[in-house]
């Protein structure tokens, strides 16, 4: 939000320079992000004198220029190369001297400099008013009045020049009282009265209007809920044209484009008290009626952007008396009941529409306007005839209309404050500090907020209706500690805490620990948010009021987020990725489920480039190496089977009792190539919940080392091309030998001297027996019961 420091200063006088007040502001919590500066003419007609013409020949060595001599006063005469086809001699004209900044619309400049012009001798320039920023016309140079400009002053004193200071408040969103110029002074003021600083701040109030005549318009709200506060005002004998300077200036300072008096006026208002307004031309209303509630589902209604929208029907609308539509309130407004030039009597529309029936308008037909960010929020019920009568005044000023009849007003039942109970012991113990008593009352005064009552330990206190963001004790503890200032609050110099730790049930304790492991291992943590748009609405969880459409659902899989950060790095020239993170996905089936998982993404290199690693692409195996790691902590069998996902285009899954814990796979090149990512990734998702109960029940104990050496025994077997190693582990795994302590696959081998259609593995097994060293009779008889078992299995050969 932009705020213009002349206009700040509209509503509180002080002397404090602009950084200064920046600075008090961020202290408060309306966060300066920048100042800017503001001139209505960019450069501000610095350098530009006024001239006079003496002589104008042809320049020699070109057909379109011309030599002049120009006289810029105190006796100083300039030799100038000009290329219009207007100049002449006797003209009174702007010269641009050596050293001038001239601007372009963009901002940017560039320098006048003595040079030579086709070996001619050129000391300045004489401008056309578009290069001087005074309008577009670039048809020739800018020809003064003589008997009006004198030789040799500024051009610029001539002119009323608006400078100003623009401060770029990152306003949050809870923040509603402080949307508008008079909101940013009256909590400006509320900390510098309490803080030794001078300001002089003065509440607003309704403007006494004289009225001529009456009017037949008649008002109609059909459902106070959705409107409780409606004023409206019929003006008569409008003029619409352009804007005065200073205001146009003032819109033009906050970035915005000036249209026409009637709506810069409504503008004005708007950024200047945060309350919006609306004009109608009153000739197009049917009836002379004016009605506030809904229309049927399904009816068009075209915009003032020209776009046809389809209402549905939950929308809160100004209707005429034949129940068209002609707005959608605070929202937009309709292109066949707007403020033209052909305008010569119009309605003007004050209001306090319910918050959340704006909002969800606005997010319906995706629209997001001054006006709406205001009303879904919550603007001031209480500011409504105020700014309805400032508007009145200046409209009577600026455009010579004249107010008809008595204002059109419903507000059948008053919005009233909130009542709060605050204790002295609550803040302090919130504030880790005292504060007096009577500052503390000194405080809410300065905000405005009424001391109702003292009671034994605080106060009962009534906040204004424009602070919708303070309903609870806590929140005025907020606003105390706000403008008391945070950098009085001394930080403690010891802080006291009890460890806790945490068992073995608990899920914290798990995560912490993969956590750490993940990061032994080389991986960074990263957390995205749950809001995201999906492609197929299948299953989804969909909010019923998305900020806007690129988060309107909750995500259904962890995995797209990572992919958004892993490209985020690619574009950066970062493309060894491994990533992590703990998050809940949201599904919605019989009923809404939601599942805690971690999700591992892996791509790029696996080692670093080296001189004797000079390429190591990851791969699924390498992903597969890291799940295996954190399940190692779990101390449970699993089985392995294939999975069929759309996500991926090789998959498994690790199963424990039926149920998936893993699903780990390459990412599909669809996928990818919806990210734009042009490397392999490999991602797993572990269910969180799943592996604590299975933690629970396998709790981890712990063995002394054994006192007897392990045996190992290696197997080289000849099988068919179509058994992999998890066939003959799961074969091994059934022995009832309880001396097999550990089964590894070392070596693979597919090639010549080996019958087609077969591979070989070799395959390494420790074997131990915990009380005595092991007879070579008894590891015989282990090993022969497992080629048996491999030879029955798989039609098995030993090899060698």
């Amino acid at each position: 939000m932009k705020i213009s420091n002349n206009w700040l200063k509209d509503f509180i006088k002080t002397e404090l320079k602009t950084e200064r007040i920046g600075e008090f502001l961020t202290d408060i919590g309306l966060e300066v992000e920048g100042i800017e500066k503001f001139e209505s003419i960019k450069g501000s007609l610095e350098g530009i004198v006024v001239g006079k013409v003496l002589t104008c020949e042809k320049h020699p060595n070109a057909d379109k220029l011309k030599k002049t001599t120009v006289d810029v006063g105190n006796g100083k005469i300039l030799n100038i190369v000009c290329g219009a086809p207007n100049v002449e001699a006797g003209q009174t004209v702007p010269v641009a001297v050596v050293g001038t900044k001239i601007y372009d619309k963009t901002g940017n400049f560039f320098e006048i400099k003595e040079a030579k012009i086709r070996s001619e001798i050129s000391q300045g320039m004489i401008c056309a008013e578009d290069e001087l920023g005074l309008s577009d016309d670039h048809g020739g140079i800018m020809v003064l009045d003589e008997e009006k400009y004198e030789v040799g002053k500024n051009f610029a004193d001539y002119f009323e020049i608006t400078n100003d200071e623009v401060l770029e408040i990152g306003l949050t969103p809870n923040r509603t009282d402080a949307m508008s110029h008079y909101g940013v002074a009256r909590d400006l003021h509320a900390y510098l009265s309490t803080n030794k600083q001078k300001s002089e701040f003065e509440k607003v109030s309704s403007v006494v209007l004289n009225n001529e005549g009456s009017h037949d318009f008649t008002l109609e709200v059909e459902n106070a809920e959705l409107c409780p506060r409606y004023i409206g005002a019929v003006i008569e004998n409008v003029t619409v044209t352009d804007s005065p300077a200073w205001l146009k200036d003032r819109l033009k300072a906050i970035g915005l484009s000036p249209i026409n008096n009637v709506v810069d006026i409504t503008n004005y208002i708007l950024h200047g008290f945060g309350q919006p307004l609306h004009a109608f031309d009153a000739d197009k209303i049917a009836d002379k009626k004016v009605k506030v509630g809904n229309v049927k589902e399904g009816t068009k209604f075209t915009t003032l952007d020209g776009v046809e929208r389809t209402l549905n029907g939950s929308e809160i609308m100004i209707k005429d008396g034949k129940d068209n539509p002609m707005c959608i309130a605070g929202v937009f407004g309709g292109a066949n009941s707007g403020v033209s030039a052909e305008t010569k009597t119009i309605f003007l529309e004050s209001a306090y529409f319910n918050p959340v029936a704006v909002r969800k308008g606005a997010k319906f037909h995706g629209l997001n306007t001054d006006a709406s960010f205001r009303f879904e929020r919550g603007v001031d019920p209480n500011i409504t005839r105020t700014a309805i009568t400032h508007a009145i005044k200046l409209i009577q000023e600026l455009t010579e209309g004249k107010l008809v009849g008595e204002l059109l007003e419903e507000y059948p039942k008053k919005i009233e404050d909130n009542y709060v109970i605050i204790r002295f012991s609550k803040i302090e113990q919130i504030l880790g500090t005292k504060i007096h008593r009577e500052k503390v009352k000194e405080i809410l005064k300065a905000l405005e907020i009424q001391v109702l009552n003292e009671i034994q330990n605080g106060y009962e206190i009534s906040v204004p209706a424009y602070r919708a963001d303070v309903t609870r004790e806590i929140d005025v503890i907020e606003e105390i500690l706000r403008i008391y200032g945070y950098n009085k609050i001394d930080a403690p110099q010891k802080i006291s805490f009890t460890p806790v730790k945490l068992s073995a049930q608990d899920q914290d304790e798990l995560e912490n620990n993969w956590a750490r492991t993940l990061q032994s291992l080389g991986f960074n943590e990263v957390m995205n948010n749950s809001l995201t748009s999906v492609k197929d609405e299948t299953d989804a969880v969909k909010l019923l009021n998305p900020l806007s459409n690129d988060l309107a659902f909750m995500r259904k899989s962890l995995l797209e987020g990572l992919l958004q950060n892993a490209i985020y790095n690619i574009n950066r020239k970062n493309q060894d990725i491994k990533f992590f993170e703990f998050g809940k996905i949201y599904h919605k089936r019989e009923k809404y489920e939601e599942r805690k998982q971690l999700a591992i993404l892996v791509s790029g290199r696996e080692v670093a480039e080296n001189w004797l690693q000079p390429k190591s692409a990851t791969s699924f195996y390498n992903l597969k190496a890291y799940v295996k790691v954190l399940l190692e902590k779990l101390a449970i069998d699993y089985k392995e089977v294939a999975l069929s996902d759309e996500r991926f285009s090789d998959a498994l899954a690790y199963e424990v009792e039926g149920k998936a814990l893993v699903r780990i796979g390459k990412v599909a090149p669809q996928m990818l190539k919806d990210f734009d990512i042009d490397q392999d990734c490999f991602y797993a998702e572990i269910e969180l919940e799943f592996a604590q109960e299975l933690r629970s029940k396998n709790e981890l104990k712990f063995k002394d080392i054994p006192k007897f050496n392990k045996i190992r025994r290696d197997l080289a077997l000849l099988i068919d091309k179509n058994v992999n190693y998890e066939d003959l582990y799961q074969t091994a795994k059934k022995n009832k030998s309880p001396y097999i302590k550990n089964i590894n696959l070392f070596d693979v081998y597919e090639g010549k001297n080996l019958p087609e259609g077969k591979k070989s593995y070799a395959m390494s097994f420790e074997l131990l027996n915990e009380e005595k060293t092991l007879e070579e009779k008894e590891i015989t008889t282990v090993m022969d019961s497992l080629i048996k078992s491999f030879q029955k299995e798989f039609n098995a050969e030993l090899r060698g």
